[in-house]
């Protein structure tokens, strides 16, 4: 799955030359990013892959052009068309997919972009529920979303991460978390995802850029999401080591 023995720092993945790829998509949180701030090395991936960079990245909190700008204030310009995230994705292929009723759990850039999309909001007599990261999901709202599922609506969810990493490293509730509390009470429950660790994130990055698999590499933290999304979607993997751990990553050709 990975190119490495061992996980790299962003800055040894640099001087390996992954920067160079025909297309350089790289995760978010705990690989460029932790809690909100930029890792050693960042900014020198922006700068060594400019024109070729692409955000694949399980975050349904935010949209493309609200991360934009988010990286404008640190000093970073990336085009919102160069960011793939999980959350906006899968409202836009539902919306694409005929503006279903959807019961939305999630937070308030989801539930704007999702009335912006045409969507059509109902917890009442949805065709879907769609499960986000949501930091307002509480008892009442799991019971909403058991019911539910309970009586056969199916279930979205954009990403099954259980946490990201915040600032030192501590982790935070993630969209799994929430899905973990769904399935201790509905054990075994079925549901959709396109976030990683499935392909479809970068495979949408790869067909905006117009590059073959074999010619991108995929920067990540997290073989078992980041490595699998890019084993499946036939990219070479590239193993970032997490910013504590950085200094004891040994380098090789990319």
């Amino acid at each position: 799955m990975s190119a490495f023995a061992s996980p790299l720092s962003l800055r040894q993945a640099i001087a390996a030359g992954c920067c160079k790829a025909g297309a350089v998509l790289a995760d978010l949180d705990g690989c460029l990013m932790t809690g909100g701030l930029l890792c050693d090395g960042a900014a020198a991936v922006f700068e060594q892959a400019e024109g070729r960079l692409w955000i694949v990245s399980n975050n349904s909190t935010d949209t493309a052009q609200s991360l934009s700008d988010h990286l404008a204030g640190l000093g970073l310009t990336l085009d919102p068309r160069r960011i793939v995230l999980a959350g906006e994705q899968t409202l836009r292929q539902l919306a694409a997919g005929g503006a279903p009723r959807v019961a939305l759990f999630a937070g308030p850039r989801m539930q704007a972009l999702a009335q912006d999309l045409g969507l059509v909001v109902d917890h009442d007599t949805p065709d879907l529920a769609v499960l986000a990261r949501d930091t307002s999901f509480d008892f009442n709202r799991l019971t909403q979303l058991v019911a539910l599922l309970h009586r056969g609506v199916p279930l979205q969810v954009t990403n099954i991460d259980p946490a990201h990493p915040g600032p030192g490293g501590t982790p935070r509730p993630e969209t799994g978390a929430l899905l973990a509390a769904v399935r201790s009470m509905l054990p075994g429950h079925v549901f959709a995802s396109l976030g990683k660790p499935a392909p479809d994130l970068g495979l949408i990055a790869l067909a905006r850029a117009g590059v073959a698999a074999d010619r991108a590499v995929f920067l990540g933290d997290t073989p078992e999401t980041d490595g699998q999304a890019a084993q499946r979607a036939g990219i070479r993997f590239v193993h970032i080591a997490a910013p504590m751990a950085a200094a004891a990553a040994q380098g090789a050709p990319c």
